[in-house]
């Protein structure tokens, strides 16, 4: 870098730091336009740029006000950035100039929803109470990663007002996706729903590994060494698969309902949900309310022995403890623990969830997923793959405008069955 170069970065950084000393002794107007001013350029500068405005915001962070909260949800672009300090791309190619410079793999979101907005879809909420502020996850994605979001569609949103003020706003239906990548943008593996932060940080451990093998390869090297990483990670899942029902004393195993391929039945948001666990504690109850019965929701009763899979959550709580700084995050979010009590019962409960959709997702979700690439069926492209996996893994096609929330079969004797466009 050139002496001038230099020069003018030390300025820049000087005339942050003296927006940051200046800022709340002004007018709150006029400091919100200087911090406004400061998020704009410092989000131009990549993660570099969230380490200066952290540095410079240092005091005001240890107890941020909304305005700076906001700030730095906009410099990240994810909401409770406070709490994970992570830096998100919102564009691909950008994630993979970044990542070829760095020769870091990329990690990509693929959510409903916006990862900046408090009604993101719930999973993807979830993430950013679990998993991004988890001390561990949070340094290794700062250290080794680039971060990438990417909104699939609008999620859905329901608002129950109980015509005395009060009112209850909620998500339904969708699911949220993680893709390692190349710095090319090429497709490694993939972790699909929510997992317990142990869990998850073992994925991202190992995904960063499988990266740089695969990029160290050559030719169709390349191609071997994916088809092998994952049959070696199928083969893995169904030993401990059977090492588990063995240690239970299980003889009939667990099934997930099957949708028949090339059925023109489409999934109902029900059936759909049942994929994620966590997220269906939420919604469940909005959901059998608003949704009719259809030959899915018939199906929902044999979609899974939930008790076994209890039996075998159990195996895997380790999995899904909860540090104290998303603790921290679920008490400063509201009236559910809003003391010592509630909030222990709140905590356990979402974990007991996450350790069971951990489970879930591995044993089902992610097994489909390394045979997919065992076959190289669709998982060159990240785009393509994001389809297949919405369709035939999530149950939420793009064909299905209506995310399964309504249904032809029923008469619900509301003007145009209550669609408005």
């Amino acid at each position: 870098m050139k002496l001038t170069s230099v020069n003018t970065v030390i300025a820049l950084m000087l005339i942050s730091v003296g927006f940051s000393q200046t800022a709340y002794t002004q007018t709150p107007a006029t400091g919100y336009t200087q911090l406004t001013q400061q998020v704009a350029e410092f989000r131009s500068q990549g993660a570099l740029g969230l380490e200066k405005f952290l540095n410079t915001h240092l005091e005001e962070l240890k107890n941020p006000s909304p305005q700076m909260r906001q700030a730095l949800d906009t410099l990240c672009q994810q909401r409770d950035c406070y709490a994970s300090k992570l830096y998100w791309y919102t564009d691909l190619e950008q994630a993979k100039a970044a990542a070829k410079s760095s020769k870091k793999p990329i990690l990509s979101l693929r959510l409903l929803g916006k990862l900046d907005q408090d009604l993101s879809c719930a999973n993807s909420r979830f993430f950013r109470v679990a998993l991004y502020p988890n001390t561990e996850i949070s340094q290794l994605l700062r250290d080794r990663y680039i971060l990438h979001w990417q909104s699939v569609r609008p999620v859905p949103k329901v608002t129950v007002d109980f015509g005395d003020g009060r009112k209850l706003e909620r998500t339904l239906t969708g699911n949220s996706i993680h893709y390692i990548l190349d710095s090319s943008g090429r497709p490694i593996d993939a972790i699909p729903g929510l997992y317990g932060p142990q869990a998850f940080l073992r994925q991202l451990i190992a995904g960063e590994k499988a990266v740089k093998e695969y990029t160290n390869s050559q030719g169709a090297a390349r191609q071997s060494f994916l088809r092998n990483y994952h049959r070696q990670n199928l083969a893995s899942i169904q030993r401990q698969w059977k090492a588990d029902l063995t240690k239970l004393g299980i003889q009939n195993p667990p099934r997930l309902v099957e949708i028949p391929a090339g059925s023109d039945e489409t999934p109902s948001a029900p059936v759909a949900g049942t994929l994620a666990v966590t997220k269906m504690r939420v919604e469940s109850p909005l959901l059998q309310n608003i949704t009719p019965a259809t030959s899915n929701q018939a199906a929902l009763q044999e979609i899974t022995d939930y008790t076994i899979w209890q039996r075998i959550a159990q195996l895997y709580t380790a999995d899904a403890k909860l540090d104290n700084h998303s603790v921290a995050l679920i008490r400063s979010k509201g009236f559910q623990a809003n003391n010592p009590q509630n909030l222990q019962r709140v905590v356990r409960n979402f974990e007991t969830a996450m350790a069971l959709d951990t489970i879930r997702n591995e044993y089902t979700l992610h097994s489909q997923i390394h045979q997919w690439f065992m076959q190289n069926n669709a998982t060159t492209n990240v785009n393509v793959l994001n389809e297949k996996v919405y369709a035939e893994l999530f149950l939420t096609p793009n064909s299905d405008p209506w995310l399964g929330l309504t249904s032809s079969d029923n008469y619900s004797a509301i003007d145009n069955d209550g669609i408005r466009k």
